[in-house]
Parts: structure tokens; C-alpha cells; sequence
């Protein structure tokens, strides 16, 4: 039987993310916070947050460190790992994270006062007006 191990994920990051170098490549550990929400039995709108760690390397590490700050919205993409070791005391411990193949930063950009601000959309990202549409042989890209 196949098997697959696919992780996606939105949510804000718990802490600014520190990085660190580790055998020559940049690694971050980022601790992001996914909320659910669902209605009860009784109807009650309840709220559940789920805590990840995310572990980051190479560039994209570099680029999480410059650009992310804690409560920063991302996307995450990657696979999970289990670790397991001993601890000092001798018990054994144990670790589910994910191993994130690409981070997508979802929020907008920072000024020089620390405010984010709204990211400006590419000039190829807007639409054609309706009658620019009508006068083209091929639909409007779904943007």
C-alpha cells in the first residue's frame, strides 16, 4: 500500500523566529498557532488553538528571521517528523514537528516603524475590464 506524509498548514507565528546555524546551513525553529473553530452539540461557537513546531532550513531560514515576527500569518508546507531521544533524567522522550519544504509568507510588509502594511499587488496581477475582455480571444487569467 502506498503512503504519503503531507503537511499544510495556516496560522501566526507564537514567537519571533531566531536563527542559527548548524553545520554550515541556517536552521529556524518557528512555534506557529492554528486555530479551529467549530459549533458544539449545544450550538456553542467554540475556539481550539493547536501549537506546531516547525522546523525551517537553508534560505528560507535566512528569509524567516528577516521578514517574520511573532504574529506573522503563514502558510506551510512540508512533512512530519517524529523524534525521539533521552533526556538527562533517562526517560525517553519524544516529538512530533513538522519539516517545512516551503514557507509562504501571508502577511504585508513592514515599514520603518515596524507597522505592516498592505503588500502592493504586481502590475501583471489585475484584471481586464470588462469591455478589454470582450475585444481578446482567450478569457481573463482567474486572478
Amino acid at each position: 500500500m502506498a503512503s504519503a506524509n503531507f503537511v499544510l498548514l495556516i496560522g501566526n507565528l507564537t514567537a519571533d523566529p531566531e536563527v542559527r546555524n548548524a553545520g554550515g546551513s541556517s536552521v529556524s525553529d518557528l512555534r506557529l498557532a492554528v486555530n479551529d473553530r467549530y459549533k458544539n452539540k449545544a450550538g456553542e461557537q467554540v475556539e481550539t488553538t493547536c501549537f506546531v513546531d516547525v522546523t525551517v532550513w537553508g534560505q528560507q531560514a535566512d528569509n524567516c528571521g528577516k521578514y517574520l515576527h511573532k504574529g506573522s500569518p503563514v502558510l506551510v508546507e512540508g512533512r512530519l517528523q517524529f523524534d525521539q531521544w533521552e533526556g538527562k533524567d533517562g526517560a525517553k522522550r519524544s516529538k512530533l514537528r513538522v519539516q517545512a519544504n516551503r514557507v509562504q509568507f501571508l502577511g504585508g510588509r513592514r515599514d520603518e516603524t515596524g507597522a505592516v502594511g498592505a503588500v502592493d499587488a504586481p502590475p501583471h496581477a489585475s484584471q481586464p475590464s470588462a469591455a478589454e475582455a470582450q475585444h481578446h480571444d482567450e478569457a481573463p487569467p482567474p486572478f
